[in-house]
């Protein structure tokens, strides 16, 4: 006969109550997380907090995030995230030391707000609050099972500070033990580091023409023509890099078009590879800063793509998406009959990085990125600005964004101490689509003097810049800016990135001695 036990309440310490609601906590999110590999990675519940943070983040709060943080930002968002959870699971722990059922309701709550979060994402299905539902349960369980302790009548069994150890240790091994299985096992069931590494780029015929010394000068501190893959910048909404192999990629082209078509990897295999070279910027980009980048891209002519399903010449505007929801909204025109717009598969002749949109993205040359590069792209609809807006436009940003003209001093570094005579200054110019003409600088109010151009590649590519100054002693401010191939002198009026960009001319101090 199975003898009745009663329960007793422990009563830990605040810090030891805090500790058994974050244990109990982070089991709801490795549990969630397990379960999350076998429906949807982007299901799992602290990926689905990030995702509505990111959504819902303010503007000018993204914009500094970016500026503080840099590619940085969604470490940064991770470890704010997980400060607040456990600030909230300090709380729990103490409502706990009152009333577990309480405690163990309100956890139970927060998973369902989750779960709920979860079926809003726009890739969701109803299996998205699967995690979100069983991680709570599993978090409920734990936090009842580590405040109430079974005493048999007969043993007189109570709580002990030992086993209050033990069954923290419990959960939080099985909270680790639950996440690490996920990751382990998510690696296995989407294998993209081997799906990656088994890729072969394809072979184009016409390559572009090579980068000559006079394009690529080699000076200390100077911006290279080409930016390394593992030095370019990454700006996107994702907090989990999405997860697709080449076998489950498939891009649906639909909309005002005369017939809707879908396209695996092998339908590209079977068509005409191209490369060129472009420079991306980032909206976000403030003066002189480091979000641009020049890299060669391998892929297909996205005009030719297009053409097969057959636009209707009133779309004035293609509606990306991204595997994981995504979209952005290119103008039409910047596209169509533009051969340098890619589907691309490939950067700097290797398959691209997951972080840059393997295995396919949009590479649009002359417009920031938010209307031009959707990493891990899968759909792309032919539609119009009238009808339709994408993610950051439905957040006020423009829906025409044109690369402003911009320059930039790399060398010197800024508030650098030099030697009195000549001093070589530095930088990177661009304005895709028109082309840089000139670059000048400037000596604290001193006239406008000409630099030294590299060579050019093409209108769609940055230039690098050159200039020996006579230094003499003192505090000075060296500032720069460009001339397009328009004739048209990159403004001094300052504007900060929202709507379409940021504006005004770089400049930086310097000690010479």
């Amino acid at each position: 006969m199975v003898r009745p036990f009663n329960y007793t309440r422990r009563h830990p310490g605040r810090l030891a109550a805090a500790a058994a609601a974050a244990a109990a906590a982070a089991l709801v999110l490795g549990v969630g997380h397990f379960v999350a590999v076998f429906i949807e990675p982007a299901a799992s519940p602290f990926f689905v907090l990030g995702a509505t943070v990111v959504d819902h983040t303010p503007k000018w709060l993204k914009d500094s995030a970016i500026r503080w943080f840099g590619t940085n930002d969604k470490v940064a968002l991770a470890v704010t995230m997980a400060a607040v959870m456990a600030v909230a699971a300090a709380i729990i722990g103490l409502v706990a030391r009152r009333s577990p059922a309480w405690a163990a309701g309100l956890l139970g709550a927060l998973g369902l707000t989750v779960a709920g979060l979860a079926l809003t994402r726009p890739s969701a299905t109803p299996l998205f609050a699967l995690p979100a539902v069983v991680g709570s349960a599993a978090g409920m369980v734990a936090l009842c099972a580590l405040f109430l302790v079974p005493v048999d009548e007969d043993r007189q069994a109570g709580p002990t500070r030992r086993g209050f150890l033990l069954a923290l240790t419990a959960v939080a091994a099985g909270a680790v033990a639950a996440g690490a299985a996920g990751r382990i096992i998510g690696a296995r069931l989407r294998d993209i580091t081997g799906d990656r590494a088994a890729f072969v780029v394809p072979r184009v015929a016409a390559p572009v023409p090579p980068v000559t010394p006079e394009m690529d000068r080699v000076v200390p501190g100077l911006t290279r023509f080409i930016t390394p893959a593992t030095d370019f910048y990454r700006i996107d909404t994702a907090l989990q890099l999405p997860s697709l192999t080449r076998a489950q990629w498939r891009l649906r082209i639909h909309g005002m078009v005369e017939r809707e078509i879908r396209l695996d990897f092998d339908d590209l295999s079977n068509r005409r590879a191209v490369e060129s070279l472009i420079t991306l910027t980032c909206v976000s980009n403030e003066v002189g800063g480091d979000l641009a980048g020049t890299a060669l891209w391998t892929g297909y002519r996205l005009t030719e793509l297009l053409a097969e399903a057959g636009p209707s010449p009133d779309a004035d505007m293609i509606l990306s998406r991204s595997v994981d929801g995504f979209t952005a909204s290119t103008p039409a025109a910047a596209v169509l009959g533009n051969p340098d717009a890619l589907l691309a598969v490939a950067m700097n002749g290797e398959p691209l990085p997951v972080a840059h949109g393997y295995p396919a993205r949009m590479i649009v040359p002359g417009l920031y990125g938010y209307v031009s590069a959707t990493k891990w792209v899968v759909d792309l609809e032919l539609t119009r600005f009238d009808r339709a807006q994408a993610y950051w436009t439905q957040r006020g940003w423009a829906t025409q964004a044109p690369i402003k003209t911009a320059s930039r001093i790399d060398v010197p570094a800024a508030f650098a101490h030099l030697d009195a005579g000549p001093v070589t200054v530095a930088g990177v110019a661009w304005a895709q689509g028109r082309g840089i003409a000139a670059v000048e600088i400037q000596v604290d109010e001193g006239p406008w003097q000409p630099t030294t151009l590299a060579a050019a590649y093409s209108l769609d590519t940055w230039r690098q810049w050159t200039w020996t100054w006579d230094a003499t002693p003192g505090t000075h401010a060296l500032r720069v800016r460009a001339v397009d191939a328009t004739g048209s002198v990159q403004t001094d009026a300052r504007a900060t990135p929202f709507p379409d960009g940021a504006t005004g001319r770089h400049s930086r101090v310097v000690m010479v001695r």
